[in-house]
């Protein structure tokens, strides 16, 4: 882990995310991250279960680092006293009966909910934000730092958000208009921005009116790598063949997510198709699925199989606009090449051509033409390989670090 500059490491920070209480994807991951780069940093948060207590109280123990500026001297040491580990801050959300399984129909109490939360205490807030977390009100000498996932969907992109329950966006339209406006409201209060993505700089712009920094998301290395025994054509130098002769999927299984379309797809082109994921769409999916013999609606896998189903597909296909898209990211480092939609994050991780390439509009028709016409002998692991290493936790750390440090050295 990157050493924090002097001049952040005898700050009081906080560091937030939305809420603690999904399994650990993408933003989540993002979020450890950056409360692992500020060790000396608070949690605050809606609401947190025990699981998520237990990952922040481990990562304390990694880290390894004093709270108490009389017991370090620029370094990391053991922690003295329970009073030197970080403090968890939870709004009322937290005191909800059945708050997990309410957690849908409570959100327009999460704009009140973040607004609630002292913060005064703190030199530096850091809000890892796809939706609220960003709504803290901080005291005007504070530094408040959003690392923004995206603008909340539901509220800004909810004709794509709702695609599937036209009628469900009409009911809720005045709580989405409030939402919108409670939200520019809210970014209007962020010092500063940086987004994962040119993609969410965009929309930051957009939406908000406010410019944002990038600082590109990281993808585990170490966890995801190619198979000690890739299938090589001799006469391709290095190209690939279809290993386990299936195209894979690894999202989360939600209307927005556009996975029909890779079933239907899979069915016209007539090929093997392996779902992997969680969420309101498995009973759906898996009925389109149903009499597909090549087609496996998955669900979730352990995280040894996942990385086995990366390594031995013929490449990854992304039928959604991702804000970021890290799943691209995890086939790459793992050698495999990705088949995704032209739009979003894609473009900035998929090297056309090169480690994947793209179909053009977000239909069955599209995508089922790029898998008749995909050669996987076109692509070399180590390319795949290569453009992964460029968005190492490493990198993403000290980049974040550099962005803070001069964040916080303006006066």
């Amino acid at each position: 882990m990157a050493e924090l500059p002097k001049e952040l490491r005898d700050l009081k920070v906080a560091v937030g995310h939305d809420d603690l209480t999904v399994p650990y994807a993408g933003g989540e991951k993002i979020f450890m991250a950056i409360a692992e780069t500020f060790p000396q940093a608070d949690i605050f948060t809606s609401m947190i279960t025990p699981g998520w207590a237990n990952k922040i109280s481990d990562l304390d123990k990694a880290s390894n680092y004093s709270k108490n500026p009389s017991l370090r001297s620029g370094t990391f040491l053991s922690h003295e006293s329970e009073k030197d580990k970080r403090k968890i801050i939870t709004t009322f959300m937290q005191r909800i009966p059945f708050k997990r399984k309410l957690q849908k129909v409570l959100f327009c109490l999460y704009p009140l909910a973040f607004e609630s939360l002292d913060l005064s205490d703190y030199d530096l807030v850091i809000s890892s934000s796809s939706r609220f977390a960003h709504g803290v009100i901080t005291k005007p000498e504070t530094k408040h730092v959003c690392y923004m996932h995206s603008p909340g969907r539901m509220f800004w992109e909810s004709g794509s958000y709702f695609a599937d329950s036209p009628n469900l966006e009409r009911i809720l339209a005045p709580a989405l208009s409030y939402l919108r406006l409670w939200d520019y409201t809210a970014a209007q209060r962020v010092d500063f921005f940086i987004a994962n993505s040119k993609n969410i700089a965009r929309k930051i712009k957009r939406y908000y009116g406010r410019e944002a920094v990038v600082v590109y998301p990281f993808v585990d290395l170490e966890r995801f790598e190619p198979s000690a025994t890739f299938e090589v054509k001799e006469k391709n130098s290095g190209g690939l063949t279809s290993s386990g002769g299936y195209f894979l999927v690894v999202t989360r299984l939600a209307p927005w997510k556009r996975v029909e379309i890779a079933i239907e797809a899979a069915k016209q082109a007539e090929v093997s198709l392996k779902v992997v994921g969680r969420g309101p769409e498995f009973k759906r999916l898996r009925t389109l699925a149903k009499g597909s013999p090549k087609i496996e609606i998955l669900g979730g896998v352990e995280d040894e199989e996942l990385v086995k189903l990366y390594q031995n597909c013929t490449a990854l296909v992304m039928t959604q606009e991702e804000d970021f898209g890290i799943t691209s990211l995890e086939a790459q480092a793992c050698g495999r090449p990705v088949i995704a939609y032209g739009a979003g994050g894609a473009l900035e991780t998929v090297l056309s051509g090169k480690t994947g390439q793209f179909f053009a509009a977000q239909t069955a028709d599209s995508l089922a033409a790029a898998l008749k016409g995909f050669n996987p002998s076109n692509y070399n692991p180590r390319d795949c390989r290569k453009n992964a290493e460029r968005f190492s936790k490493k990198r993403f750390q000290q980049e974040l670090l550099e962005v803070v440090e001069e964040i916080v050295s303006i006066k």
